[in-house]
């Protein structure tokens, strides 16, 4: 029977990383647990494989439900009836599965009902689910809401809300609106407080509401009347049971037909406040967002793998000019890239989680009891990479899944154009992954920073100082070749006028991520060879091709002629 997790060894293989075991001791505050919950692990041995039951469980559902289910809930996804939205009917199944399965509540405290599993977990789990169904994997990643409503509400809050999400119920994050979608400064949304009943009152639109009918809201508002920016926002907690929200409009989409987006109309919805006035986006909303992108990485794999797998099982099918097309040059070119770019990007979203992981972790130690100098300097370190790697991940990831979602359509050639065919689906589902939640420009502006302050660049030569396997070091010369031309267009950039500065951005942010990725992928190669080796061999080969290429042109760009890129 076929498993979307033990099918994969590569994804079982990241629970081997060193970090793991720091990530299991603070996340288990070294398993003072293990008395009070059954499912508590006694050991880091019994952690491990508390995760792989748990991934087991959740490969076993996407094969076997999630992914029969996917075409049924792309041809009738959801509609409306008297201003609420109704799934498409697999997607009840869906849910009653994931339900029954136990997983929701996914990195929530035991005393809550949760799994009190970490990121790098969650991040598999949401990556076998898209693989599955990316739709659905929207409806059931934004769990990952109530991580805000954790870190950021009251403990009355906590217990009345979070066991809510472990027994299932969904959440939406109600952020953009029909004059706010990138801008989210220009929210205005009103919240204002009712005197008399002792809460707040929401009144406005929100547009592209992902999950918008959901059991639990997280909105951003305008509470600071006579304000204009993000200082006047903050983070309101909306429960569907008080009534007061109603869909207005499900839009018609390209692709991810099974997730729901929503038009919402607020009218003196009764709210609460999460956390302080005036923090929402300044504050709230950037973890919130941090979240979710990595959240779309994950969504991103998954596409990644479910678009090679299916263009690999038809070329291997497929035969022409008297032979299987996988053995044409043309085609098994395709296919390795593929391959390598989806092993590339696994690699990054993983380490990307694990320093989330850490870091989160040792703030909520940090609500516990104070932080040894020793942790707070950990926690610095940590928070500091998982914001730079945080927008490669989702930016690089959700290109990837672009591309890997073309060259399948590609390998299947005019079958890939015949809507019976899987492939057209991860197609239409794959491009809004590098539109929401911050588009891949928004990525880049994100990590441009990193690159001319220089924190990428140490972070390489960090990675460039570990030791790979004798097999890979002519491979990693090559890499230190790349990164050479990386520190001289560092210094080019950083030496342009503003407008320079940002057109050039890209070209930099795509040979720090892909270097990044490479030695991320050379360790993944030296540890296990039988994984990664052809990938790390066919990913450095193109990357070195990309750096090349976006060397020479910033090496050789005129800001003189800036003016004539764009055309009247």
């Amino acid at each position: 029977m076929a498993n979307y997790y033990t099918d994969h060894p590569e994804i079982g293989f990241h629970l081997n990383h060193p970090l793991m075991k720091r990530i299991v001791e603070l996340k288990e505050r070294n398993y003072v647990e293990k008395d009070q919950y059954a499912d508590a692990p006694v050991n880091y041995d019994d952690a491990i494989e508390n995760y792989k039951r748990i991934l087991d469980i959740t490969g076993d559902i996407a094969a076997n439900i999630i992914a029969p289910n996917s075409e049924a809930v792309d041809i009738e996804g959801p509609h409306l009836e008297n201003g609420r939205m109704i799934y498409a009917s697999k997607t009840y199944e869906n849910l009653d599965a994931t339900r029954k399965a136990g997983l929701w509540g996914i990195s929530m405290p035991r005393r809550f009902g949760g799994l009190n599993l970490p990121n790098v977990t969650f991040s598999m789990l949401s990556e076998i689910i898209s693989a599955a169904d990316a739709g659905f994997q929207n409806i059931w990643s934004l769990q990952s809401c109530i991580d805000t409503l954790y870190e950021f509400g009251n403990e009355e809050q906590r217990e009345k809300f979070i066991p809510r999400i472990s027994n299932g119920e969904t959440m939406s994050m109600d952020l953009t609106e029909p004059d706010a979608g990138s801008d989210l400064q220009r929210v205005m949304l009103k919240a204002s407080f009712d005197e008399e009943n002792n809460c707040w009152r929401l009144n406005g639109v929100k547009r592209f509401i992902t999950n918008g009918d959901s059991d639990i809201h997280l909105v951003l508002a305008r509470s600071e009347e006579g304000t204009k920016d993000g200082r006047g926002l903050s983070m309101f907690i909306y429960d569907k049971r008080d009534g007061g929200v109603d869909v207005r409009h499900i839009e018609h989409k390209l692709g991810i037909h099974g997730s729901p987006t929503c038009e919402l109309t607020y009218k003196n919805a009764k709210a609460e406040l999460c956390g302080s006035t005036r923090l929402g986006l300044i504050k709230y909303v950037m973890a919130l967002m941090n979240g979710a992108r990595l959240g779309i990485a994950a969504q991103s794999v998954g596409v990644e793998q479910e678009a090679y797998n299916e263009a690999l099982a038809y070329a291997k099918e497929r035969a022409q000019f008297g032979k299987k097309i996988v053995t044409m040059p043309a085609v098994y070119d395709m296919l390795s890239r593929m391959k390598a770019k989806l092993d590339a990007g696994r690699s990054l979203l993983y380490m990307t989680a694990r320093y989330v992981d850490i870091y989160k972790a040792l703030e909520d130690i940090a609500r516990e009891r104070t932080l040894t100098p020793e942790e707070r300097q950990e926690m610095k370190k940590y928070s500091r990479l998982a914001d730079s790697f945080t927008p490669l991940a989702k930016g690089m990831n959700s290109e990837y899944a672009n591309q890997n979602a073309y060259d399948g359509i590609s390998v299947h050639g005019g079958s890939g154009f015949i809507m019976e065919y899987k492939c057209q689906r991860l197609y239409r589902d794959a491009r809004i992954f590098s539109i929401y939640e911050g588009t891949t420009q928004l990525q880049v502006v994100a990590a441009v920073r990193y690159i001319t302050n220089g924190q990428y660049l140490a972070t390489i030569k960090d990675m460039l100082a570990q030791d790979v396997a004798d097999e890979m070091k002519p491979l990693k010369a090559r890499v230190e070749a790349m990164v050479e031309k990386l520190e001289e267009a560092v210094a080019i950039l950083k030496a342009c006028d503003i407008d320079s500065h940002d057109f050039l951005a890209r070209r930099l942010y795509d040979m720090t991520a892909e270097i990044i990725m490479s030695l991320l992928l050379l360790d993944d190669a030296s540890q296990a060879p039988e994984l990664f080796a052809k990938s790390a061999n066919v990913y450095v080969t193109m990357v070195e091709a990309n750096v090349n290429a976006n060397y020479t042109y910033v090496k050789n760009f005129n800001p003189e002629l800036l003016p004539n890129f764009v055309q009247e």
